[in-house]
């Protein structure tokens, strides 16, 4: 991006953001780098899954969110406004219940391989997501976060303003509608889990594909169970309007957790794996009960460092070393601001704005 070197530099930056563009940048509060020699001792005692927190959240968790589809079967016919608040509630749940499929993924809610693969495949259905194949998916994103070479799998599509300069007009519109915070948080969650999901990538393995078979034919199964509960166009309405709602708040917590202005992104030959998870994570302090609800999902800084650690481990984690109240820190309303970034700048190391990049564009043509 030689071209818009000097024009970045000129940019103004955000009141919370401290370095200039110009100014050489080492990442860091405390500019210290850990190693994995450092880290890996201190996480070791967090890696262990623990049975009796696995049990319960897992019969806790399933428990409320079956009781909650018992009480849309007795209000459904009754009253919308009794239906509305349980169908928020349940989509809330439904993300709880995410994050232990999501563990399962990663092998880290119960110790035995064959526990987590059986939960794993159960929350699948409830979540529409076939087990197996999104944890291939799943484990590249891992393996590939903040790397700028090994972007699109498994996260939010993200352009560098050289790229999206060079774009055509079209794939300029479609990056625009897919940054769009209502195809983001009301289209996406229903193509992806709706339609998407239905579907393996090309080249998975067979176990992925047959994975995807399976959760669909199950899929079909609960339809038809469910259906002849309800009656299929009203178990349809509540089940997308429970699937919106949780998707919306699931894509919402992603956006956030690697969407924020000084975050991580680097060339696979500079990219650092530690880096990466600590400084391309954040650290989303949310009020206790959407914390609850999230399963702990917002040190997400600690499960990119280490996913092998549970989800009911992680903020005990969090506070078992000073390494990890150096990283990226977000709340739920200073996080809103991220909206606003859409594209990735090489010269300032930031996101930038649709307004920003105006900026660039105006002072370029001086």
């Amino acid at each position: 991006m030689t071209q818009l070197d000097p024009v970045a530099t000129s940019l103004p930056r955000s009141k919370k953001s401290s370095p200039l563009p110009t100014e050489k940048r080492t990442r860091g509060r405390n500019q210290k780098r850990w190693e994995a020699s450092e880290w890996r001792p201190v996480i070791a005692k967090f890696l262990r899954p623990c049975p009796w927190r696995a049990n319960w959240q897992a019969v806790s968790t399933l428990s409320l969110y079956v009781a909650t589809w018992v009480a849309l079967f007795f209000t459904a016919e009754i009253s919308l406004w009794l239906t509305v608040p349980l169908v928020l509630l349940g989509g809330g749940l439904l993300v709880r219940v995410f994050i232990i499929f999501h563990d399962a993924t990663h092998g880290s809610f119960y110790k035995s391989r064959t526990a987590n693969e059986v939960i794993g495949g159960i929350l699948g259905v409830l979540t529409f997501t076939p087990f197996k194949h999104w944890r291939g998916e799943h484990n590249v994103h891992h393996s590939t976060t903040g790397d700028l070479d090994r972007r699109g799998v498994g996260d939010i599509w993200t352009m560098t303003v050289r790229e999206y300069l060079s774009s055509s007009k079209w794939r300029k519109l479609c990056y625009r509608v897919a940054r769009n915070p209502i195809a983001l948080f009301v289209i996406a969650p229903f193509v992806l889990f709706v339609v998407i999901h239905r579907f393996s990538r090309r080249g998975a393995p067979v176990d992925q594909r047959r994975s995807v078979l399976h959760t669909n034919l199950a899929l079909l199964g609960l339809t038809c169970v469910m259906g002849s509960i309800f009656g299929f166009g009203t178990y349809i309405v509540l089940q997308l309007a429970i699937m919106g709602c949780a998707g919306a708040i699931g894509i919402w917590l992603f956006y956030m957790q690697h969407q924020f202005e000084d975050v991580y992104w680097e060339h696979h030959r500079d990219w650092d794996y530690t880096v990466a998870a600590l400084e391309g994570s954040s650290f989303l302090r949310l009020p206790r009960i959407l914390q609850w609800f999230s399963g702990n999902i917002g040190f997400h800084h600690i499960h990119h460092l280490s996913p092998r650690i549970p989800n009911y481990h992680l903020e005990r984690c969090h506070y078992s070393h000073k390494m990890f109240s150096e990283v990226p820190v977000m709340t739920f309303w200073s996080s809103f601001a991220s909206l606003r970034l859409r594209l990735w700048d090489e010269t300032s190391r930031r996101l930038v704005s649709w307004s920003e990049l105006r900026q660039m564009r105006r002072a370029l043509a001086r």
